[in-house]
Order: structure tokens, then C-alpha cells, then sequence
């Protein structure tokens, strides 16, 4: 389809206004008349004012042909909640870019055609204006030296942190496509001023582009209720919570958990450790229970195995690394459709997310031939980490990881052995993994980084269960149990005895 072909996306304003009634008229009326006409809709958005801004938001819409929804909220949502529902009535009414746009006038009206402009690719998620990027020109427009200081400070930290190039992140000028936020937890951000850094870390981590566009910078009369220190404060905190989260550090709601496990890749990683444990064996059947998006799966297929994967769902492509893939829910055991008779089970960082995990590899042992092998991998409770957090009072749940929120059990290597034994298995081998720092950004080549390495390495050979980060453990049925009936050949005698077996 041709650009001329293509529909004409639906755009609408946003306005945010609080105490506005002085100004809200008046800034409303500098958008530039011809592009009225290119507007599908104006929300303005009161932030339950004190003062009349409501009445002159009606009046306004009244008064001009363009369709006007006003909204007033009877509680103060904050700046970040007004924006939480005017976006959402946005993305409601079919919307399909929406700028926002301040009621005190603070960012010009004028240079809507410059926001918009950018959309024209339709790779453009985001539209961010910046007061920053023309030399000299926010000292012009009469930002306050203290101002233009904590801004480029906290742009420069927030672009280290972020892996970013933006000139300015606290501009209030901005566009977002719908489809995008449609696409981020936005609702789950932050009601003060902070929102605006939350957004653009949610946009960046969705891999949506991001375009700057130079804006003039006015400092009138307007009421600031930005409290400074607070709000550098809130934005040096989001976006360290916002990195951590994304290696598995915290459970903030606004930083979106993927649903697929990533493979673990190197470093002695769990993962990495199996698959050298499966490169040892013969071409096998391989049972891969929780395989997610079939990454495991596909790398053991690569070296010769059958694999079956199982996971309570589908993820895209899984059915392309795996040669069966069944969906079920381990909780409720394994389907007899799986089958029996694998010469392998792999249960990688599984059985913690089962409320009955002995159970689970009772079930293990039955479909696994005689001399078949499970390859079980397991946080580690007993590691530093966990017990520095029960000891400090910091308990709580990540993202991923030991503590990882959608653990139910907890093992430490003594739990561990007695349950596997329990549930009819010998153990054959058993390692400990150190620190997964691939995983968690440190997997260049530093000198730094590859001494932590080998001294972590030293570290889990010498007291494992406290510096081992996983248990990985090689099992075989009991002998007495790896014998089945059917394998059995008896000759009987005429007078009803053995005769052998």
C-alpha cells in the first residue's frame, strides 16, 4: 500500500490542566488555525482545579466547530494519573496519535505541526519535544540557571543508566502513537511528574523509536508545582529500578515482565550446564518439561535429540524447536499423551513453581525408562544473596532469579537431596553454579568482571551452599524401582514355581 493509500491516522490533543482558568483560553486559542481542521478530538482534562478552569474548558469547546471532550476529575489524580486516564479515553475513542499539551501555556501551541510531523514514518512511537537541543536556547527562553543545571545533569544520568542519546527527558511537550501504548503498562506508572521519565524507559524497553524535535522554551507567570528535589529524587529512582528490573532485580508493576524464560547462556549457567551434560549421551528421547519458547529445546535438538517439550503455554515458535510440544499445566501432572519411556526428563528451573513438587517427580520417575536420567535444576535458598535479604529486614521478591516472584518453594541443597530421594531417585551428580553474571549485563570480557568470575568460581568450590546460585543435579531412579513389571521374562514350572526371571 502506497503512503497516499494508507489511511489517515486519527490525531486528537490532550490537554493537562490544573489551575489553568487564567490561561487555559488563551493557550487553547494559539493552536494554529489550519490545523484545527487536522485534529479528530481535544480531551482537556481537568485535574479537579480550584479555581474555574472546568467552566472555561467548556466554554471553549462550546465555542469552536472541533469536537471537545471535557473531563473533570473530583479528585486530584496528580499529574501522572490525569494523564493515566486521558490517554486511556484516548486509546477508547480510537485515537491514533494524541499530543500532549499543558494548559498554562508552558509549551507552545505553535509548534504542533513540528510534533505531528514526525509520525509521517511509521516506525515513530514517540514524539518527545526538547528545549535542549539548540545551544543557548532554554537560557533565552528564560529557564533558570538551577534549572538548566539539574536538567542536563539528570538527562546525562538518565541516558548512562537507560543505554539512551536523548538531549532532554523532561520536557512535558510530547506524542505518543496509541498503538504504543496500547503496547506498555502506562496505568501502572507513577501519579506525580516522574510519569513522563516511566514512560519514555517503558517505550525504550519495547523497542519503540523515539524522535526529538527542538522546541522554544517560555517561562511566564504560570504556578510551578514541581517540587525539585523530590522530583529528582523520584527519576534517579525509577530509572535504577527500571535497570534492575530489567535483570531481574524487584517486581515493579510498571517495568513489564516477558512472558518467555530467556536461555542462559554461558558463564556455567544451568542451561549450559545440561547441555554438556546431553552432548555426554547418545542421540535420546527427551521430555523438556517447562520449555517456555523452546530455546533449550531447540539447542538439544541441534545435537541429535528428540525433544517433546510441555509448558502451561505457547509461546511463538516453540512448535518449531521442539518435535512434539503438548500444553498443560504441571500442577495438574503430566498428560498421558506425553507419553513414557524417555531416556531423559529435564526439569530446568521447574519444580520451585509447583506447589507439589514431590509429587511432580514421582510422576518424573514413571515416565522414564530403566536407566533413564533426570536433569533438574534449582535456585539455591541457601546462597548469600537470599539470606543477606532475610537478615537485613529487605526480604521480598524479583523478577527472576532465586527469589523470583513465581517461586513457591524454596530449596536449599539438604531439602533438595532428601526430597529427590524421597521421591524414588538416586543421585548421580550433583554441581553448583556461580553467579549468573551473563545474565545480569556483566558478561563482557573486563579484567574487573573476569575476576569476580574466578572468584565466585573459587568461592562456590569451596562452601557451595552458601555461594553455589544453583543446584543442578543428575538422577536416576532407585534400582530397585527402575525395574517394571513388563521388563520382567518368568518362566513358570508345571508345579507353579519359579524356574526364572
Amino acid at each position: 500500500m502506497s503512503a497516499a493509500d494508507s489511511p489517515v491516522p486519527k490525531i486528537g490533543i490532550v490537554v493537562v490542566a490544573y489551575n489553568a482558568a487564567s490561561t487555559l483560553s488563551a493557550t487553547l486559542d494559539r493552536i494554529p488555525a489550519e490545523m484545527l481542521t487536522r485534529f479528530a478530538e481535544i480531551i482537556i482534562s481537568d485535574d479537579a482545579s480550584k479555581d474555574d478552569t472546568f467552566e472555561h474548558a467548556r466554554r471553549w469547546g462550546a465555542s469552536h466547530e472541533i469536537k471537545a471532550t471535557v473531563v473533570r476529575h473530583t479528585k486530584n489524580l496528580g499529574y501522572g494519573g490525569n494523564q493515566k486516564a486521558a490517554y486511556r479515553l484516548a486509546i477508547d475513542r480510537g485515537l491514533d496519535i494524541v499530543v500532549l499539551l499543558h494548559g498554562d501555556g508552558q509549551y507552545a501551541p505553535e509548534c504542533l505541526p513540528e510534533m505531528i510531523q514526525p509520525f509521517e514514518a511509521d516506525d515513530v512511537c514517540a514524539v518527545l519535544g526538547s528545549r535542549m537541543m539548540n545551544r543557548g536556547a532554554a537560557k533565552a527562553g528564560g529557564m533558570p540557571f538551577y534549572k538548566r543545571l539539574g536538567n542536563r545533569i539528570l538527562t546525562r544520568f538518565e541516558n548512562r543508566v537507560l543505554g539512551t542519546q536523548l538531549t532532554e527527558f523532561h520536557s512535558g511537550y510530547r506524542a505518543y502513537s496509541t498503538k504504543m501504548l496500547s503496547q506498555i503498562p502506562f496505568e501502572a506508572n507513577s501519579d506525580g511528574f516522574d510519569f513522563d521519565t516511566q514512560i519514555i524507559a517503558q517505550i525504550m524497553h519495547a523497542h519503540g523509536r523515539i524522535v526529538e524535535v527542538p522546541i522554544p522554551t517560555y517561562y511566564g507567570d504560570e504556578i510551578c508545582y514541581v517540587n525539585g528535589m523530590k522530583y529528582a529524587r523520584d527519576v534517579v529512582r525509577d530509572v535504577v529500578e527500571f535497570k534492575l528490573a530489567t535483570k531481574g532485580f524487584g517486581t515493579q508493576e510498571w517495568v513489564e515482565t516477558p512472558e518467555e524464560y530467556n536461555f542462559k547462556e554461558g558463564d556455567g549457567s544451568s542451561h549450559d550446564v545440561m547441555l554438556q551434560m546431553l552432548e555426554s549421551l547418545p542421540a535420546s528421547r527427551i521430555l523438556d518439561l517447562g520449555c517456555s519458547g523452546g530455546l533449550f529445546a531447540g539447542r538439544a535438538r541441534m545435537i541429535g535429540h528428540h525433544v517433546t517439550g510441555v509448558d502451561y503455554m505457547e509461546i511463538a515458535g516453540v512448535r518449531d524447536r521442539t518435535d512434539r510440544f503438548f500444553v498443560t499445566d504441571l500442577e495438574v501432572g503430566i498428560p498421558e499423551e506425553v507419553g513414557d519411556r524417555y531416556d531423559v526428563v529435564v526439569a530446568g528451573d521447574v519444580i520451585e513453581h509447583l506447589s507439589r513438587p514431590s509429587e511432580t517427580l514421582r510422576q518424573i520417575r514413571n515416565v522414564l525408562r530403566p536407566g533413564g536420567q533426570l536433569l533438574l535444576s534449582v535456585p539455591n535458598f541457601g546462597h548469600w544473596y537470599p539470606r543477606a535479604r532475610v537478615v537485613t529486614g529487605l526480604f521480598g521478591y524479583d523478577r527472576r532469579g532465586i527469589l523470583d516472584n513465581t517461586h513457591l518453594r524454596f530449596f536449599t541443597r539438604s531439602t533438595l537431596r532428601r526430597m529427590v530421594r524421597s521421591a524414588g531417585f538416586d543421585i548421580m551428580e550433583e554441581l553448583a553454579t556461580g553467579l549468573p553474571l551473563g545474565a545480569v549485563g556483566a558478561g563482557a570480557r573486563g579484567g574487573s568482571v573476569q575476576a569476580i568470575r574466578r572468584i565466585d568460581e573459587a568461592l562456590v568450590r569451596l562452601r557451595p551452599t552458601l555461594f553455589g546460585y544453583q543446584y543442578i543435579l543428575r538422577l536416576t531412579p532407585h534400582a530397585e524401582e527402575a525395574v517394571h513389571a513388563e521388563d520382567l521374562e518368568v518362566s513358570i514350572g508345571v508345579d507353579g514355581r519359579v524356574l526364572s526371571a
